[in-house]
This record gives C-alpha cells, structure tokens and sequence, in this order.
C-alpha cells in the first residue's frame, strides 16, 4: 500500500517528512490535516496519532508519529535513500540522534513560538504576547549560538560535516525557516548576527531543491498576506491621521 503522511506544511516538522520523501523519490499520499481549523484534534485524527500532533504517517497497517521517528524510519525502510541522510555507520547515526534529541529542547521551542506570538495569533483569534515572544527570542539566539560553536565551528556545510545534508540538517532547517513569515527587518535581526547558520540553511536548500522551495511556499504566501495586511492597516492610520486636522479647522 501506498505511504499516507499526513501534514500541514504551516508545521516544520511536516515539512521535513515532506521534503525528504520528494528529494528520495518516496511515493506518497499527503493527507492535508488543517491546524488552523483543529482537524488533529477530531476523533478520526486520534486513530492516526493519538497525541493529535503532526506529522503522521501510515505504512500499511504501520501508523508512527514524531518527526524524527519518522525520518529515521523512512530512511530506514525504503530503498534507494542515500546513505548520509542516515548512514549506516553506528557513531555518525548517534551523532544524528545527539543533534535531534538537543532539537526537541532547545531549537524547538523557539522559532514556532516566536512566530505565533509577534505575528501569527491575531490570525488565530489570539493576543500578541511579547512576553512569550521575548522568552522564545532567548532560545533562537542561544541554540543558533550552539549550533555555530558546536555543528558549524569550522568550515564545516552540514552538522555532521561531509557535503551532505542529513536528517538532522533537514529537521533544524525547517525549523529555523519558520522565521521566514516575519517581517524582513525583525528576521534580519534574529538571523543577522549568525553568518554560518545563514549558509548552513543556503547548503541544506541547494541540496534539496527543488522541493525546498516547493514545499516552503506556503510560507511565502502567508508572508505576504501579513506584509499586505500590515500595508493596508497603515495605510488606514495614515489616512486617518491626516483627516483629524482638517476636522478640527472646520
């Protein structure tokens, strides 16, 4: 039967799953479950993940859900993926599960939380939170700070060096790319001062294009809904400020 992975590619880890099956020649069923609309946590999704969090997939009679379980597993299974998104030798594979273990408690609760809490609650009928977004900002500048000192301290393309991408590059780029629905000024400033990760985020692109773009274009979109939004409330404010003088001289 075919693979099913279910997704939502406003996720990072979804689009990691994604990614890797287009770039490895994978065939697969994307079952699109909607986050904004809550369908993870309907009762039909519950059968597929019990925890109703994405990704997810189904291999048959198979269902597994965490994203690094799932690369792992898919590198594992199917034929024809290439050795150094997770080789076979036992140390690289340990350095592999080091870097996605560290993931989970550090990178992790960075970007996503920053990104809901400047700009993307008011579209879930949420308040801005700055005082969350300021703890969120902490993670993002410490664990790019690590992954430079530790991963990319040399001249090194990829975490565990060499001149491919693994699993790892794959899920922490994703990761990060969720910055990219910010405006460019604020992305700038958290990403700036990190030259080496910048280049690391360029190589793991390069080497999965297209589908790196092709599945980040839902990003692109949503960006510029927010930039035109943010564009028509200035609009607004400009326009109203300069009636209120011409109120007030009649």
């Amino acid at each position: 039967m075919r693979l099913k992975v279910y997704a939502d590619r406003m996720s990072q880890p979804s689009r990691a799953v994604l990614i890797f099956c287009k770039v490895n020649g994978i065939d697969y069923e994307e079952i699109k479950v909607d986050l904004s609309k809550n369908q993870h946590l309907t009762p039909q999704f519950a059968e597929i993940n019990p925890m109703q969090q994405l990704p997810a997939i189904v291999d048959g009679r198979f269902k597994l859900f965490e994203s690094h379980s799932i690369l792992i597993y898919l590198a594992s299974v199917f034929p024809g993926v290439a050795d150094h998104w997770y080789p076979a030798d036992v140390f690289k594979r340990s350095k592999i599960h080091s870097v996605l273990d560290w993931h989970h408690n550090n990178l992790r609760r960075g970007p996503v939380a920053y990104v809901l809490h400047t700009t993307l609650a008011p579209t879930r009928g949420l308040p801005l939170n700055p005082q969350a977004a300021a703890e969120a900002e902490k993670f993002i500048s410490s664990s790019l700070s690590k992954i430079e000192s530790i991963w990319l301290k040399g001249n090194e393309r990829f975490l565990l060096g060499g001149n491919n991408p693994s699993i790892a590059d794959l899920s922490l780029v994703c990761e990060i790319t969720q910055l990219e629905v910010l405006d460019e000024k604020d992305r700038n400033r958290l990403l700036g001062p990190h030259k080496k990760v910048q280049q690391w985020i360029e190589n793991t692109r390069n080497a999965t294009q297209p589908h790196f773009d092709e599945v980040h274009n839902i990003l692109m979109r949503v960006k510029e809904r927010l930039q035109n939004q943010r564009l028509k409330g200035a609009n607004i404010e400009g326009g109203s400020s300069t009636k209120k003088p011409s109120v007030s001289r009649m």
